[in-house]
């Protein structure tokens, strides 16, 4: 009863954060699935929900995405999806968790300083082939395009859109890379099949509350996300 009460709240609180700042899913809920499911089924879960998601949204918005930005991303992850995919079959969770953890922290740290990124092509591929490792390695691409909007001081419309539409693309990617080399089990399917009710629900009331974040608001609750993601992951892996 108590997984059962952690994995409603976990993918309840993930999809409303994900659906108003076009994060949040799997920041959230990756690191917190890893404390009912083993680590393939947790990045798994994440995956397929979060592939919904975006699916579901993208329609709604988008004229708001930058699309020659959207294709640097893409050209840059699929660099980076296969290192992604030798990282999560060779190296240990927990030493990623930690690297990734101090990453986070440290360039959050940089954010919070007003440290200011001017957009240039190379970095726009680079920040796709972060993101493509991350998602097949841990499931979480959000680190390196979330810290890379918010030093160009990019607006909450254009991050939100931008973010869904590349998600769409590099979700289902991984998702199938996943499946090729590691395989997958009923467990996965079964449970993201009952979080989709969940899901529904914290689309709705995310698009509420997008609706009540300017952009002081969404830039705090950007380093308060990251912050706790950052932490969290350093104390799980030591």
């Amino acid at each position: 009863m108590n997984t059962v009460i952690i994995f409603i709240c976990i993918i309840l609180i993930a999809s409303i954060l994900q659906t108003s700042t076009g994060f949040g899913f799997s920041i959230m809920a990756t690191p917190f699935l890893l404390l009912i499911f083993l680590p393939q089924e947790a990045i798994q879960i994440n995956l397929i929900l979060s592939l919904l998601i975006s699916l579901s949204l993208i329609y709604k918005i988008r004229k708001e995405i930058d699309y020659p930005l959207l294709k640097r991303f893409i050209i840059g992850s699929i660099a980076g999806v296969p290192f992604g995919s030798l990282v999560f079959m060779s190296i240990n969770v927990d030493h990623l968790k930690f690297i990734v953890s101090v990453i986070i922290l440290v360039l959050t740290l940089f954010m919070m300083v007003n440290l200011k990124i001017k957009t240039t092509p190379f970095r726009d591929y680079l920040v796709g082939g972060l993101s493509g490792v991350l998602t097949t390695s841990i499931g979480m691409p959000g680190p390196p395009l979330l810290l890379y909007f918010t030093g160009t001081d990019t607006g909450k419309e254009k991050v939100r859109a931008t973010t869904l539409a590349f998600y769409l693309f590099i979700y289902l990617i991984s998702l199938g890379t996943q499946v090729v080399t590691v395989g997958t089990n009923m467990t996965v399917w079964k449970s993201s099949l009952y979080a989709i009710p969940l899901v529904i629900l914290g689309l709705v009331l995310g698009q509420f509350l997008f609706k009540w974040f300017n952009q002081r608001v969404f830039r705090i609750f950007t380093y308060v996300l990251l912050i706790s993601t950052g932490v969290y992951l350093l104390i799980d892996s030591l």
